[in-house]
């Protein structure tokens, strides 16, 4: 993953809650973090990400959630979460995330985490709205070469 190619970042300060026996973050604390990345990148795109939404208009799973650790984090440090969609096909679309100390640029972590949009009523895969995908092409730009069209 080129940093590069992110438009958005987050930032969180690792609490002490989050770092483990060993004095670094536990591992499951960074799939929260890549969560705060994937919401404030939907936020950013002018969606509305409530309780009302996520029961009512729509379904979206995660499928899929791959991370691979490069370094550790510590209590105290500024982390920045960077978020993209990398693709979107017909009923799927895709994170991709890292996450680097603020301090030194360090890579700490990264991330792939495949949704699906399910039909409200059935929950059975249905095709990746219009409107979400012109969203996304006008947000990420020219870089986002991965857009696939309904087929």
């Amino acid at each position: 993953m080129e940093k590069t190619s992110f438009k958005h970042q987050a930032e969180v300060q690792v609490r002490n809650y989050e770092v483990d026996w060993q004095g670094i973050v536990h591992n499951a604390v960074y799939l929260q973090y890549f969560e705060v990345g994937r919401i404030e990148y939907l936020r950013n795109l002018g969606l509305t990400v409530d309780l009302k939404s996520i029961q009512h208009e729509a379904r979206i799973v995660l499928v899929r959630n791959e991370l691979n650790y490069r370094s550790p984090a510590r209590f105290d440090e500024a982390v920045r979460i960077w978020s993209r969609i990398a693709y979107i096909r017909n009923s799927s679309f895709a994170f991709e995330g890292m996450i680097e100390a603020a301090k030194d640029n360090r890579l700490i972590a990264e991330n792939l985490a495949v949704h699906v949009w399910l039909d409200a009523r059935t929950g059975r895969p249905r095709s990746v709205p219009d409107d979400f995908r012109n969203m996304v092409q006008k947000y990420e730009g020219t870089s986002f070469a991965n857009l696939q069209p309904r087929s």
